[in-house]
Parts: structure tokens; C-alpha cells; sequence
């Protein structure tokens, strides 16, 4: 059985309702101007690496009306071995800033609305971790 992957913080993605991801973390470090300038370099070749290697996902919901409010939360597969990796240096920077990084795992993640070879994202179950 798949087994899904979600770095999060505890702080709560105003949108959502559900514990942020480290790319929103990310933006808070760089817009409080803590991070030292080697960090913020690295984050970003990081962020630029996933904009290159992993697709947008193209729904965060199953509702087809165009203006639905998105509420799928994105996940990686256990499977996508370097998006993991870079994922843990991403998140090493962050907790060397105090960041309470978790690293959740689960084989239920919900209702899937988007899917490719390395991610799912999907409209979570009421007992999906979050």
C-alpha cells in the first residue's frame, strides 16, 4: 500500500485551517529577514529545484466550479526519494530557526484530487492527519 509523506509546521494556514507546509514557513523566515544569506541562497535553490522537478498541482478540489474553495492539502509518495531528501534539508534550515518541524506519514490521505509519479493531493479525511 502507497505510503504518503507531509512536512508541516504547527502554525495553521489561515485558508486552509491545516498546519502549514515548509515552503509557507520558508516565506515567513525570508519576509522576517532572520535567515542568513547562505540559508535563504539554499532555500531557494531548493525551492527552484521543486519548481523545475515536481508539477503544480492541477486541483485542490473536487468540486469543478472554477471558483471552489481549495481544500487539498498536497502530499509527497514514500517513493519520491530525492523530493524527500531535499525536503529534509529544507527542513534542517528551518529547525536550526526554531522551527517545530513534523514529518507525518500516513496511507490515507482522503479523497484524491490530483495525482503524478511523486505527489498526491487530495481533500482529507476527517481522521487524515493534518
Amino acid at each position: 500500500m502507497q505510503m504518503y509523506i507531509r512536512f508541516i509546521i504547527p502554525a495553521k494556514d489561515e485558508d486552509s485551517g491545516k498546519r502549514m507546509g515548509l515552503f509557507q514557513a520558508f516565506g515567513e523566515l525570508r519576509d522576517a529577514g532572520i535567515l542568513y544569506h547562505y540559508e535563504e541562497d539554499q532555500l531557494i535553490k531548493i525551492r527552484d529545484w521543486f519548481n523545475e522537478n515536481l508539477e503544480k498541482p492541477s486541483s485542490f478540489s473536487r468540486s469543478r466550479k472554477p471558483h471552489a474553495q481549495a481544500v487539498a492539502i498536497s502530499w509527497f509518495k514514500d517513493t519520491a526519494k530525492i523530493h524527500l531528501a531535499k525536503m529534509y534539508e529544507f527542513a534542517a534550515i528551518l529547525k536550526s530557526h526554531g522551527y517545530a518541524v513534523e514529518v507525518i506519514r500516513t496511507e490515507r490521505i482522503g479523497y484524491i484530487v490530483y495525482e503524478d509519479e511523486y505527489q498526491a493531493t487530495a481533500e482529507p479525511y476527517s481522521d487524515t492527519p493534518t
